[in-house]
Order: structure tokens, then C-alpha cells, then sequence
């Protein structure tokens, strides 16, 4: 299933990897691992944030994916599944108007 992740890092943590010269290393580390369909780095409520898309084969991955950020960053996680839009065309919605609406 392809998720949306949401990674907030707190500013001490990778202000300490920074200074130390290991975020970089760190963060290359936990993508390889990852190997995300996309990955993009900005900010996202006054943090450092990153947003991955990536696709998991079932719920039992979530750990694999959550955990290195949280063990190496202190980093904050929100994951949530996401639809192409072939899969939104596939998911009968006008079936479901008829019968909810």
C-alpha cells in the first residue's frame, strides 16, 4: 500500500548531528534502507520535516519504516495512506453515492 510519511525532526537532535557532521550520513543510511518513490525536505510547522512516499507491503512494515527516524533523530512520524489516481477511479465511488447518499 503506498504511504504518505511525515517526518518532523526536533531542532536539538538534528542540530547535534549537524554539528557533529552525521546527519548526512544518517539520513543517507535510513533512505537507502527506505528506498522511497519520492523524498523531499523542507519545512513543515517551524521543523525540519521530510515527506516520503513510500509503498509497503503490509501494515507489518510500518515499524521498519518509523523506527530509524525515531532512534536516530527523536523525529516525529505520521503515516497515512495515499491513492494514485487510477486506484480513486477503482474504488467505486459512484456505487457508493448511490448507496449513501
Amino acid at each position: 500500500m503506498r504511504m504518505i510519511v511525515y517526518v518532523s525532526f526536533p531542532v536539538e537532535p538534528f542540530n547535534e548531528a549537524v554539528r557533529d557532521g552525521s546527519a548526512g550520513a544518517k539520513m543517507k543510511k535510513i533512505l537507502d534502507q527506505l528506498k522511497p518513490e519520492a523524498a523531499y525536505f523542507t519545512d513543515r510547522h517551524g521543523q525540519r520535516s521530510g515527506v516520503l512516499i513510500v509503498d509497503l507491503a503490509d501494515a507489518s512494515k510500518i515499524p521498519a519504516l518509523a523506527e530509524p527516524w525515531f532512534l536516530t533523530f527523536h523525529a516525529a512520524v505520521e503515516v497515512h495512506p495515499v491513492m494514485l489516481p487510477q486506484d480513486l477511479a477503482a474504488a467505486g465511488l459512484e456505487g457508493l453515492g448511490k448507496d449513501w447518499g
